[in-house]
């Protein structure tokens, strides 16, 4: 199981941060639109939970598990999958059922070792994510973008959309609103 070491900056601005990862020569990864089906375990473990993701290029079905929430790290377990409805059936017929459906924009640069992930959730301010194998990178970036480590938090979308008063069952059903 890897260890991701990820914190976050709320309430940027896209299109500057976008200017000025161009200006430093990050390499551009994609831009997606991104649907996930999250399952509980049998039982209900809050700092644990299936995920099941399409970019529309990519499926993945990962087991994500927060060991300490005052820790950078989320250990996750991760594989790529063929079909996204075969493994959401395979999922069901284990006895695992969909919690919720979620969906996201993302955009993702990288700059010295550093992923970033220019996110943007139904109802959010985008934010950025900053994911590395060590701290030092993240907070060298960090730093060389202009923003200030202090600033940083390491709650996922999750804990984001309940610092806001969210409750659990609006986190159900996370859609952009079709126009």
């Amino acid at each position: 199981m890897n260890t991701e070491i990820e914190v976050r900056i709320l309430n940027i601005d896209k299109e500057d941060l976008i200017s000025k990862l161009e200006k430093k020569h990050a390499k551009f990864i994609g831009d997606w639109f991104q649907v996930r089906y999250v399952y509980d375990f049998n039982p209900i473990d809050p700092n644990k939970w299936i995920r099941l993701r399409t970019n529309g290029i990519t499926n993945t079905l990962t087991i994500k598990e927060i060991q300490d929430k005052t820790e950078l790290g989320t250990k996750e377990l991760e594989i790529e999958v063929s079909s996204l409805e075969t493994a959401h059936q395979i999922l069901e017929k284990l006895g695992y059922k969909r919690r919720s459906i979620q969906e996201n924009k993302r955009i993702r640069y990288i700059l010295n070792d550093v992923e970033l992930d220019i996110d943007t959730w139904p109802g959010l301010n985008t934010y950025v994510e900053f994911e590395a194998d060590s701290l030092y990178k993240i907070k060298e970036v960090i730093n060389l973008l202009g923003f200030d480590y202090k600033d940083a938090i390491t709650d996922d979308a999750q804990d984001i959309y309940m610092s806001l008063g969210y409750i659990q069952e609006d986190l159900n059903n996370l859609k952009f609103e079709v126009k």
